[in-house]
């Protein structure tokens, strides 16, 4: 094994000879040296750990959460059936949903090409999908430190194991079954270098808890209703899970915490906030993408951001995030014309993730028994 520490995050999309339309072989045939070596990133964080020594459970709700977080455990080895192939000669994501129907760039483009790009763009998606887990593993990883009550730490233990699991089994999917490993957006990049590097351990729940994780929620729900591999599905189905324990987790403990809050510092938290939603938004961009086929990048960031579908799409990411800033009472006099400006304070009146909806929680990973892919797939056709 070899480290190479570097001092600028990598821009390159790394390629696994995969790209054959026959089906994915065990990954490790196709690892040659060069892909089993570590690149590594250092970041500096003046993060400040607390013992707790009052062992005695104080919020039920948060140590019901660590209960059900212990009993849900999956193993992305067994519960999931990796068996089934979804033919690279198929979209895979639904075409009628890209952008970029009718725009003549890309409608220049062969059929193969337009195929290769349906996987591409799940390839990126899929990729910052699995950066933004492994900077919740780190986050939740902290949080074990710096929270401060003992509950916060048994609940972020049983959440760095969560995140583990969610890099590991993205990270499966796109290096066995695509091939195709993109590099992390520069703004997911960068919102994570703030809460990582920030000392405050409660704007590490902010940005994490309530931001990524919950764009990250509604992301899992579009994407699992949207792709086509019943396989991808399943994994999106578990993910989801534990992901909704995790933004309800970050809702109630912030709940009473910002209420100790001076209003210089609920201000202060709330600006974050606002900013964090900011950066967010233009993470949805897949700036790689575009490149790699050739489009114009600011004409195809035009075209996405002016597409009315893709335009509710952004928005729909929002709903889980502004009615939970609401109830930690982060959406401020101060910060609220900033969201209307963004066009999602609409959202704030919807459904938080304070009020817990324990039967939903508590339901097994699956009803019944899942369907093998093939199955599900000639079910859905």
């Amino acid at each position: 094994m070899k480290i190479t520490i570097v001092e600028e995050t990598p821009t390159n999309i790394e390629t696994l000879d995969t790209w054959d339309g026959a089906g994915s072989e065990d990954i490790e045939h196709k690892l040659t040296p060069a892909h089993v070596e570590d690149i590594a990133e250092i970041f500096q964080t003046p993060l400040t750990g607390a013992y707790n020594w009052d062992y005695k459970s104080a919020d039920g709700r948060i140590k019901k959460l660590y209960k059900l977080g212990k009993e849900l455990n999956w193993n992305a080895e067994l519960d999931i059936d990796w068996s089934y192939d979804f033919p690279k000669t198929q979209n895979i994501m639904d075409p009628a949903l890209n952008p970029f129907n009718g725009w003549a760039p890309f409608e220049a483009l062969s059929e193969s090409e337009k195929l290769r790009y349906n996987w591409h763009y799940l390839a990126w998606t899929l990729a910052q999908f699995m950066h933004g887990e492994q900077g919740a593993l780190l986050v939740a990883s902290q949080l074990v430190s710096c929270a401060p009550t003992y509950d916060a730490k048994l609940y972020s233990a049983s959440q760095t194991f969560d995140e583990a699991r969610h890099v590991e089994v993205f990270t499966r999917y796109l290096q066995d079954r695509i091939g195709i490993v993109y590099p992390v957006n520069k703004h997911l990049k960068a919102l994570l270098d703030k809460i990582l590097t920030d000392p405050r351990w409660d704007l590490k729940f902010i940005g994490m808890q309530i931001i990524i994780e919950g764009l990250a929620l509604a992301a899992f729900n579009t994407v699992r209703m949207t792709v086509m591999d019943p396989v991808l599905q399943n994994i999106l189905h578990l993910v989801i899970r534990d992901e909704a324990r995790h933004v309800t987790f970050g809702v109630n403990y912030l709940e009473q915490f910002v209420t100790t809050l001076s209003q210089e510092e609920k201000e202060d938290r709330a600006v974050f906030a606002y900013e964090a939603c900011c950066v967010m938004r233009e993470r949805l961009i897949a700036t790689d993408v575009f490149e790699e086929f050739g489009l114009d990048a600011e004409g195809a960031r035009a075209r996405t951001l002016e597409a009315e579908m893709m335009e509710h799409f952004r928005n729909f990411l929002f709903t889980r995030i502004i009615p939970n800033l609401r109830r930690i009472g982060l959406l401020t006099d101060k910060v609220r014309p900033l969201f209307e400006e963004l066009g999602i304070l609409a959202y704030e009146n919807m459904a938080d993730d304070g009020d817990i909806d324990w039967a939903e929680l508590q339901k097994p990973l699956y009803e019944e028994a899942p369907e093998k892919p093939a199955e599900a797939l000639a079910t859905s056709n």
